[in-house]
């Protein structure tokens, strides 16, 4: 059986076992970064909603106050998403410093501008 590689440069080309391997190891890889992706995804997406709810603000609110918080302490984005989301559930997050979490949420209130009511 043969495999055969696309690219730009050379349209068709015949793998070797080793380039096969290389290109197999690639892949795997690149699927692996797209699943963590994906999840990491999801997770800021859900603690968007739990800013939103918890805050009463925009989404685009909610995401700068997430994206503030992650900046001011250091902490992955990702990892700022995962602890909003254990706070919100009400449970104990040991390393995440709720009071940062507090102050972005209100300098967000503060610096939004008022829907007009209905």
């Amino acid at each position: 059986m043969a495999f055969f590689a696309l690219s730009r440069t050379q349209p068709l080309r015949l793998l070797s076992a080793t380039e096969l391997a290389a290109e197999y190891d690639r892949l795997r890889a690149e699927t692996a970064q797209l699943r963590r992706a994906v999840t990491s995804h999801a997770v800021i997406d859900q603690a968007i909603g739990a800013v939103v709810a918890c805050g009463r603000m925009s989404p685009e609110n909610a995401w700068e106050v997430l994206r503030e918080v992650s900046q001011h302490t250091n902490t992955k984005l990702r990892t700022v998403a995962e602890n909003v989301l254990t706070y919100a559930r009400g449970e104990a997050v040991p390393d995440f410093d709720t009071a940062t979490l507090r102050r972005a949420i209100d300098r967000s209130r503060a610096c939004a501008v008022p829907t007009r009511q209905r």
